[in-house]
């Protein structure tokens, strides 16, 4: 597993799950951790994996969960979504290899996993089923930030992150019910009448 749009100012968390087992052959060519990659690598490198994966899935949580919750709990939620989609699919993974030195998936209180948690610091630049959930969760959430309507953001270009265009659009415009409102936003003072957990737009992530 691996997560995208951690750090950004505005839109869904992300994180992808792939699965291989031992029969699974060489993977694609290229492949690496998707900061490392161009977008259309990136892209590119999408079909081939879905061959050969087993299966996969990128699991979401949107920004009003982000503000509800904290980030620690929305990557929770979207990486349990994730893995729920590959057991739905009749998958059972022996085990889920975390990027990062954190569990973030699991926690007391919380239903059991089923399954033992590894994590791996820059599993995603040594591992390439990480490598290959890192790019999954990166196409698809950058994808959903290109297509949702803009207002002047433009989240095409920066994907949500804080660009010099997003800071100087939130100066103008204020946050928008896409934005992380519980976060400090550089340019704006936050919305009385976006708070924590408010509804906003009612956009919901797929």
């Amino acid at each position: 597993m691996d997560e995208v749009g951690r750090g950004a100012l505005a839109g869904p968390v992300a994180v992808g799950v792939a699965v291989v087992d031992a029969g699974c052959c060489a993977p694609p060519e290229g492949l690496a951790d998707s900061k490392m990659l161009t977008p259309r690598r990136r892209e590119r490198l999408c079909e081939p994996l879905t061959r050969w994966l087993l299966g996969s899935a990128v699991g979401w949580a949107d920004s009003r969960e982000v503000d509800a919750h904290g980030i620690v709990v929305a990557l929770r939620l979207a990486g349990r979504r994730a893995l729920a989609s590959v057991r739905e699919a009749g998958l059972s993974p022996g085990v889920v290899l975390l990027d990062g030195s954190a569990d973030w998936l699991s926690a007391p209180g919380w239903e059991k996993l089923g399954v033992p948690v590894v994590t791996r610091v820059r599993a995603d630049a040594t591992c390439a089923v990480v490598a290959a959930a890192s790019v999954l969760a990166k196409v698809a959430r950058d994808a959903w930030m290109r297509d949702v309507d803009d207002p002047g953001y433009d989240w095409a270009r920066n994907k949500g992150y804080a660009s010099p265009a997003h800071v100087q659009a939130l100066s103008e415009l204020g946050p928008s019910p896409l934005h992380r409102v519980s976060w400090h936003l550089p340019g704006a003072a936050p919305s009385p009448s976006m708070t924590p957990g408010a509804s906003g737009s009612g956009m919901m992530v797929p």
